[in-house]
């Protein structure tokens, strides 16, 4: 239901021409913005501001000091400066030097609670139809059945509709089987920015078969998984042009089915106005181990686990247009632990590649072989590695005659006691991979969050976590512009969030004055 993002890239001229005249000293950027520089073009203002708070962020004198904690019974969210609490309907601004309630929306019954919530962004480059359309919003679903766009900063209820009362949803897919035995998902689609209703089909097991288990829609596909391993691929503007019966908008009377009401409106909903007779076209299938498949890169490029249990952290990297595995294409990691290693594209829109192990993270590029520039190979980029001692350990036994007896052994890639990779992000404005590694020493857990370039690996600024961290707990880590977010989940539903905010340290703010010191 997210607005498609556009993602531009310039010219490797205007790169180098780029590169050529940068400035690296951030006094006289500010200089020039003040004389007026950069006010022609947003974007060009922009990129200077960030790489501005990139290089405050990443200096050495800069900290991050915890300035709040707080505590929560129901799960703790994090969007773009927004933690949100009670289920959605608490908004906390993050920005702030101390943190301020945006918003508080009512008390509620349990029939009117958030069940699940999706922020609502739009590029600047699209068309809506009003100015309010740009601000962000957050499409929340409801127990008892509505869809609600609220605005992010006031909770104002911007649309409302009513979803028909048959089946149960989210906001992504509709996991709940309908009225009939064979239908197995419903999904209604929507335009956002403002809601547009597309349609509402029904995924039927006697149109995809007996074995599907999930469903997905993703960049105008249909994705939909079995209990074997096979992940199919359909145009949903394929579907949507062959099988819908009739087209409905929000708001107008509607007579579907013998029943008369208003499209988005208490007690009707949404009639299911796209009926799948037949099979779709098929626009790509392939077998993976638990369904996990990936799209990117460039040339397009899938990554797949061969489906068998005994090739599970293996991935599989192939060429999308003819299934055609690209040379260095198998990446094992072969790693002895007991969390498995994950991969995935890079989210910078570079084609390249994340692959996680507990003490290694390789960034993976795909590049034409020498002899054959229709096949792509996989190289390295570079390699971020733990900080740890040698994983082998030495038992030493003393026998009653005094003979020293050692046994090695290996510890697990994963061991606590060593430190472990357990989070990669990837912080877009400011073009910062961040890493988070924890060490367990005795009952206690440290955790530190690492920032490196993401264009060469190099480690610019570690920032040490306050609290402890206890490897057993479910942890989240958010990295945005200068503030640092962890959200920690301990039994009992206890929700804890620590926020970090950028500091200058005091002791040597004077010196930094000094445009040579930055």
């Amino acid at each position: 239901m997210s607005p498609d993002s556009a993602a531009s890239s310039s010219s490797s001229a205007a790169r180098l021409s780029s590169n050529a005249f940068k400035i690296h000293n951030v006094c006289r950027l500010l200089t020039r913005r003040s004389h007026g520089f950069y006010t022609k073009d947003a974007g060009v203002a922009h990129r200077k501001n960030m790489g501005i708070l990139r290089k405050l962020v990443c200096q050495k004198s800069t900290k991050f000091k915890n300035v709040w904690t707080t505590h929560s019974t129901s799960p703790i969210a994090y969007e773009h400066g927004r933690i949100y609490f009670d289920n959605y309907r608490c908004c906390v601004s993050s920005i702030a030097r101390e943190p301020r309630i945006l918003y508080q929306l009512p008390a509620c019954s349990k029939s009117e609670k958030i069940e699940d919530a999706l922020l609502l962004e739009c590029p600047l480059e699209e068309t809506l139809p009003s100015p309010p359309d740009y601000k962000s919003s957050l499409a929340v679903l409801t127990a008892h059945n509505w869809l609600l766009r609220l605005s992010a900063n006031t909770g104002e209820i911007l649309e409302k509709i009513y979803l028909p009362p048959y089946c149960k949803f989210s906001v992504t897919v509709l996991p709940q089987a309908g009225i009939q035995q064979s239908v197995l998902f419903f999904l209604a689609v929507f335009r956002v920015l403002p809601l547009k209703f597309i349609g509402m089909l029904e995924i039927n097991k006697k149109i995809f078969g007996n074995n599907v288990t999930d469903v997905a829609f993703s960049h105008g596909m249909l994705i939909v998984m079995s209990s074997v391993g096979l992940v199919r691929l359909y145009s949903f503007q394929s579907i949507s042009e062959q099988f819908t019966e009739q087209k409905f908008d929000l708001g107008c009377k509607c007579n579907w089915n013998g029943k008369v009401g208003i499209v988005g409106k208490y007690p009707f909903g949404l009639p299911c106005n796209i009926k799948i007779t037949d099979t779709p076209p098929l626009l790509f299938e392939v077998s993976s181990l638990e369904n996990s498949f990936q799209i990117g890169g460039y040339p397009w490029h899938y990554i797949i686990t061969p489906n068998k249990k005994k090739h599970k952290g293996v991935f599989h990297i192939c060429a999308l247009k003819d299934n055609v595995l690209a040379k260095n294409g198998i990446q094992d990691m072969k790693c002895c632990s007991l969390e498995p290693d994950w991969i995935y594209f890079h989210p910078d829109t570079s084609g390249r590649i994340i692959h996680v192990g507990p003490n290694l993270i390789k960034i993976l590029k795909l590049k034409e072989t020498e002899n054959n520039k229709y096949q792509q190979e996989i190289a390295e980029d570079f390699v971020i590695v733990a900080n740890r001692q040698n994983n082998m350990n030495n038992s030493v036994t003393v026998t009653a005659s005094g003979r020293v007896v050692k046994k090695r052994f290996n510890v697990l890639d994963d061991d606590p006691e060593q430190e472990t990779f357990k989070i990669v992000d990837y912080e877009d404005e400011l073009d910062l991979l961040s890493v988070v590694a924890v060490t367990q020493t005795g009952a206690d857990g440290k955790a530190h969050l690492d920032l490196h370039c993401n264009e060469h690996g190099i480690l610019l600024k570690s920032i040490p976590l306050a609290e402890s961290w206890d490897v057993t707990y479910n942890h989240e880590v958010y990295f945005d512009r200068d503030i640092v977010l962890h959200i920690e989940q301990k039994p009992n539903r206890i929700f804890i969030c620590y926020l970090y905010q950028m500091v200058c340290d005091k002791d040597l703010y004077n010196m930094n004055l000094n445009p040579t010191n930055i």
